[in-house]
């Protein structure tokens, strides 16, 4: 069992009556989680119920919301326990079907899944409005990770195995970015396994999410789409010349980007901007979720080696990182380019004030900044700024400015402090 972050929260909010609904990546973990969640519930004593809309004898259970309250009261009875559904996108008019199972009041707890084509019909948040929680589970996370690879005997003193061992940290650095998080790359130790399983992964993906759910017509367009993106990570991205480049029109490109956000392939940043003469204001930059999937998609899955073939991998660890710390604060996370050329990978805003974040996959021996991250100090003034580099950890002062220089695996220390 890999241990993720994410499952105490759930844990936690078992006693609530909202349904907690898991969303996420196809492949994510999300099954092993709830059946793990069942396990647990199971050797305390309470009843549970697990159903998947996978499989074909389950799918009989919810033609009717009468059906399945008639396997639910078999099952467990008229008092408390507990109901898993997996794969609820599987069911037509989802939302409709759970809020009338929520609205009977009933004494069942409702813990339900579903992979990211379920973000895709977004009449379900509105009819389970006030009615549920969200729980969003990604692949591992590179502190997920390294707590399995190094059997969780560092668990709780991580930072200090990270600087002490620098060699081994380094390893399983470039490790995870290599291969990614999906738990069955991680689980897998052969090389060849591991790419005949992202492959499966990718595969599944655009045969069940992508043209049996969604109806892309042009699946070979949308693919490519997805390659060129793999190969254009943290680089501004022109639509026009995506859809020039595939032959698909703008709202194809436009539609097709949706699918690819909603269903957790890549995440966009957008331009942060005060000034609009001075800076660029429209086209984004793309990431992908996991480096592993971006590596398969651009034919170096586990073949990266030199410095350079780090940075952008690195640099998408680091906006991971970002957003997993920032999640309920209500800040958002953009870039910054003039149209001088100066640039900053990330920017956190959090309405009052704004942190850069310049990333470097260097060890630096001494604190050393670019001319565009100063050039952003200089425009805006603020209060702090960080430069994410593998080991060094200093600070430095311009003007007004506190400088935060320090290892990536301390970042989560200053952008928690805010």
């Amino acid at each position: 069992m890999i241990k993720r972050k994410l499952y105490d929260d759930i844990k936690t909010h078992l006693s609530k009556k909202e349904i907690s609904l898991i969303v996420g990546a196809r492949q994510a973990g999300k099954t092993t989680l709830m059946l793990h969640l069942q396990s647990e519930l199971k050797k305390r004593g309470e009843r549970t119920l697990f159903l998947n809309l996978d499989i074909e004898e389950d799918k009989y259970f919810f033609t009717s919301q009468l059906q399945l309250l008639s396997k639910i009261e078999l099952e467990l009875g008229q008092n408390k326990g507990f109901v898993f559904i997996d794969e609820i996108q599987r069911k037509e008019n989802a939302g409709i079907f759970l809020k009338g199972l929520y609205d009977r009041n009933l004494p069942y707890k409702f813990i339900v899944s579903g992979s990211g084509s379920l973000e895709l019909k977004e009449k379900i948040h509105e009819s389970l409005a006030g009615r549920k929680r969200i729980f969003n589970l990604g692949t591992l996370s590179f502190e997920e990770y390294i707590n399995y690879k190094t059997g969780y005997r560092y668990e709780n003193k991580l930072d200090t195995f990270l600087e002490l061992e620098k060699e081994k940290s380094r390893l399983y650095l470039q490790q995870y970015l290599n291969f990614g998080g999906y738990p069955r790359v991680v689980l897998e130790d052969e090389l060849n396994e591991k790419r005949l399983i992202i492959d499966e992964i990718y595969q599944s993906y655009i045969n069940r999410d992508i043209s049996a759910f969604l109806k892309v017509a042009k699946l070979d367009s949308y693919s490519q789409l997805i390659r060129i993106l793999s190969d254009q990570t943290g680089n501004i991205v022109n639509h026009t010349e995506l859809a020039n480049t595939l032959n698909l029109s703008l709202p194809t490109i436009h539609n097709y980007l949706w699918y690819a956000e909603k269903t957790y392939i890549i995440q966009k940043l957008t331009p942060f901007f005060s000034n609009k003469r001075k800076e660029i204001t429209k086209s984004p930059v793309y990431y992908f979720i996991d480096p592993g999937l971006r590596n398969y998609l651009n034919g170096v899955f586990g073949l990266l080696r030199l410095p350079a073939d780090f940075s952008f991998p690195f640099e998408n660890l680091i906006l991971n990182t970002i957003k997993e710390n920032i999640r309920s604060s209500g800040a958002n996370v953009y870039f910054w380019r003039s149209k001088d050329g100066a640039e900053v990978d990330f920017l956190i805003d959090y309405r009052t004030h704004q942190i850069p974040v310049e990333v470097k996959y260097r060890s630096l021996e001494k604190p050393e900044l670019t001319r565009s991250f100063l050039s952003f100090i200089k425009q805006y003034s603020p209060q702090n700024a960080v430069m994410v580099n593998l080991t060094l950890h200093a600070g430095k002062k311009v003007n007004n400015t506190n400088i935060h220089i320090v290892p990536f695996y301390r970042l989560s220390e200053i952008i928690n402090c805010e």
